[in-house]
């Protein structure tokens, strides 16, 4: 079997939305192509889409997303990863799914009220299917554009059941209006919904499983109201978690430009670097790590060769690869994202440049 010892490139999947957008641009053009077709660089969408139809989110690690070079050219994310376990995830990695899903968002109104459980819940109410931790990096917001993120105080499930019936659940939630490359934490159990106006990127755990607790009365794609989910919703809700954001931006000078460590927990971290210089990296022998282009063109070099990236590029770093590089032919921003060692990959090098514990622990999430 040859070995995954370049960067691989995915494609995206686009995924229609009551709530969605029809422009999708600087990141992505609107999908072209239909179930069926042959992998391109727009990648493709789960059921056909019009040209009025809107676009909620762009997952850029679905299982079905299809890889575009290499070994694995051809082959879905899912495949690749039965495939090639291990090599394509890393030694610390053992099951059989990709580590992490990311995408996307784009809003034109409120999504529903909504909570994710944690493993052990899912687990037992949802077998087949993991918890969700996720969080969230804002690129762009118009102005108001408004978040609704963990309980108000004294809020009891009660209360949120009584609001959930009436449809008033949307004044139990603590608001906030998000800022450019501002992020948020969002454990299992907290209560949230994104309102209208807005373009982020979200990594999560590898599950899409959503407690839908207040979706206003609205009907689906299908015409049809969505169902709710109080009873699993109210289980695993946790009234008492606060709202995890205005967190520090602990961003620094390197050689090739800035490096912001944005996020961690045990599921997943988040870098944002910007690029002005040529950039070498070495890949992790024990994990695989994801970046994704948010802006720039430049080339992705490695000793069997080169290619080219672009914005809204997604680029897997299977641990074969070891050193490579990215050489921006124009300023260039993106985020990374893997499954950290969180001592190893954001406490010990922000403690080396002088950070306190008291911000570290802001970022960093147990």
């Amino acid at each position: 079997m040859p070995k995954l010892d370049i960067p691989l490139q995915l494609s995206p999947v686009f995924k229609p939305k009551i709530w969605g957008q029809r422009n999708l641009e600087p990141l992505f053009a609107r999908p072209v192509s239909m179930p069926g077709d042959p992998p391109s660089r727009l990648g493709h969408s789960e059921s056909s889409i019009g040209a009025d139809d809107l676009i909620g989110e762009v997952w850029i690690t679905d299982e079905g997303s299809r890889f575009l070079n290499g070994p694995c050219a051809g082959l879905t994310l899912k495949e690749a990863s039965q495939k090639y376990g291990v090599e394509l995830h890393g030694s610390a990695w053992r099951d059989a799914r990709f580590p992490l899903l990311a995408k996307y968002i784009y809003t034109s109104d409120w999504l529903s009220v909504q909570v994710h459980p944690d493993d052990d819940y899912a687990r037992v109410h949802d077998p087949g299917n993991r918890g969700k931790c996720e969080m969230w990096y804002f690129l762009s917001s118009e102005d108001p554009a408004e978040i609704l993120l963990a309980l108000k105080a004294g809020v009891t499930k009660e209360r949120l059941l009584a609001a959930f019936e009436n449809g008033t659940s949307r004044d139990l939630i603590q608001p906030f209006h998000p800022q450019g490359e501002e992020a948020a934490f969002v454990p299992p159990g907290t209560v949230h919904a994104l309102g209208p106006g807005l373009v982020l990127f979200e990594v999560e755990e590898n599950s899409d499983l959503t407690y839908r607790l207040d979706d206003f009365g609205r009907v689906g794609l299908d015409g049809k109201p969505r169902p709710l989910h109080w009873q699993k919703g109210l289980d695993v809700t946790r009234v008492e978690l606060p709202q995890y954001r205005d967190l520090p931006r602990l961003e620094f000078h390197e050689p090739y430009g800035s490096r912001r460590w944005v996020l961690a927990c045990r599921y997943f971290a988040l870098e944002a670097l910007l690029l002005t210089k040529i950039a070498p990296f070495v890949a992790s022998a024990e994990r695989v790590e994801t970046v994704s282009i948010l802006s720039g063109e430049g080339r992705v070099e490695t000793e069997a060769g080169w290619m080219a990236y672009r914005t809204g590029d997604t680029w897997v770093i299977p641990p074969g690869v070891r050193n490579y590089r990215l050489v921006p032919e124009e300023r260039t921003r993106l985020l990374k994202f893997y499954v950290p060692d969180i001592d190893k990959d954001f406490r010990s090098p922000l403690v080396a440049r002088g950070v306190s514990f008291e911000q570290i622990d802001r970022i960093v999430f147990s």
